[in-house]
């Protein structure tokens, strides 16, 4: 009885219709391969993927091909400021009441999400710090671009050295006279997203300021520089708020008097010595 009710099952299959096909003859079963052809059309299950199954590796490669560069760029920005406090609290002591430019300095911390505890070890550290002595580098880097680096050290002769291997490294080299191509002056930050730059021109104008410059910082976000007197950071400050401005940061800096164009290839290599610079411990 099953060979009949075999033969009666698979005359009763058909196949797919295929649009523009030629029709399908039907081919008579041996008996021979009856049994198999019916293992060959049973059920079978399939393995189906969803997007679930790579969450976790999505989810690692995000962390580390965007929140790893972020925290490591994060990291860099903190250990700088953490020595500009050092060198604020060499020059003028560990209160931010009496020293000026320490305050400026905490406030940019601040803006910048700078852990407390961070900025209060910082601080201490300065105080507890062994002597160290602060020097600038001029130099020139690709293109003909001016440097000047700042390095606070303990050991004067190692610094100079590795300034000089990493300057000659990456297509740089020690040259005087490129601090004549800048201008120490007080600097008022502004996000560039709340004033545009022909209304920021009119309030330097009645700030007190001598200037404005659109800039990016870290993040690649664009700002405005209200360039100043170093005598009159506080008072440029002051009217800006009373203005309706957003203060990011204040403080002093040094302005260069000339710019000069650098094509694809020299920014690039200029950038990357800026890098190098910027990861040295000094």
């Amino acid at each position: 009885m099953l060979g009949p009710t075999l033969l009666r099952a698979l005359r009763t299959l058909r196949p797919p219709t295929l649009v523009g096909a030629a029709p399908v003859q039907p081919v008579p079963l041996s008996a021979s391969c009856r049994l198999s052809q019916v293992w060959r059309t049973s059920p079978v299950r399939s393995l189906q993927l969803c997007s679930g199954l790579c969450a976790g590796h999505n989810k690692w490669s995000k962390v580390k091909n965007i929140k790893g560069p972020k925290d490591e760029a994060r990291g860099k920005m903190f250990m700088k400021f953490g020595m500009l406090i050092r060198i604020a609290v060499k020059e003028g002591g560990s209160n931010p009441d009496l020293n000026i430019n320490l305050a400026h300095l905490l406030e940019q911390c601040r803006s910048k999400n700078m852990p407390k505890a961070s900025i209060d070890a910082a601080v201490k550290s300065a105080e507890k710090a062994k002597p160290a002595s602060q020097h600038m580098f001029e130099a020139r880097g690709p293109g003909g671009c001016m440097l000047l680096i700042e390095v606070l050290t303990d050991n004067n002769s190692r610094t100079h050295q590795e300034i000089r291997r990493l300057l000659n490294k990456n297509g740089g080299m020690l040259s005087d006279g490129a601090r004549h191509n800048f201008n120490r002056r007080g600097v008022v930050v502004v996000p560039a997203q709340s004033v545009s730059v022909e209304t920021a021109l009119e309030m330097a104008i009645e700030a007190g300021a001598e200037d404005v410059q659109e800039t990016e910082d870290e993040e690649e976000k664009l700002q405005l520089k209200f360039i100043c007197a170093m005598s009159d950071l506080n008072k440029v400050r002051g009217s800006l708020e009373g203005l309706g401005l957003q203060i990011t940061s204040a403080g002093l800096e040094f302005v260069p008097r000339n710019h000069s164009s650098l094509d694809q290839e020299q920014m690039e290599a200029a950038s990357t010595l800026i890098e190098v610079l910027t990861d040295c411990p000094d």
